[in-house]
């Protein structure tokens, strides 16, 4: 499986987020920077992400974004369903309703054994990213000994 850097991006941001603002709105340029990922390229990704109902926006000097559910709640496969057009290996091991949306069918189409193998394994792949959370990732990214930036709202006392 190969899957587009709009995932892979849209993942890491992800990732950011949920590890680094603790529900505070997080900012492009921040997540960008620690990322290394264009802005212009993540407000693209992000765009998905806002329609699937994973972010949420919030305008002003006090804005940017925010997950829309817990990070325990957000799964791998519906980051990946919502920059990609599904998580198969190839475009034959989706169920009917998705091949009869390609352009081109296969000409073994329903006569083919190794359709099962890539059926199989887009399955068993999806069953993964079920399972695995933001939460997941940000356990992982502790363990791993991952740096958390310190943000926050800063106070300013005179």
């Amino acid at each position: 499986m190969r899957l587009s850097t709009k995932s892979r991006y849209g993942l890491r941001a992800l990732f950011d987020i949920a590890y680094n603002h603790d529900g505070q709105p997080a900012q492009i340029q921040d997540i960008s920077r620690r990322q290394d990922i264009s802005p212009r390229y993540l407000e693209q990704i992000f765009q998905n992400l806002k329609r699937a109902g994973i972010l949420k926006s919030k305008r002003g000097p006090q804005g940017g974004y925010t997950l829309a559910r817990k990070p325990d709640q957000i799964t791998v496969l519906e980051i990946i369903r919502a920059t990609e057009q599904d998580a198969l290996l190839v475009d034959c091991a989706g169920d009917m309703k998705q091949r009869k949306r390609r352009k081109n069918e296969c000409p073994f189409e329903g006569n083919c054994v190794t359709q099962t193998v890539w059926k199989d394994a887009s399955d068993l792949l999806s069953e993964l990213f079920s399972k695995l959370t933001l939460e997941t990732l940000c356990q992982r990214g502790v363990a791993m000994g991952i740096k958390k930036e310190q943000v926050g709202k800063m106070m300013y006392y005179i």
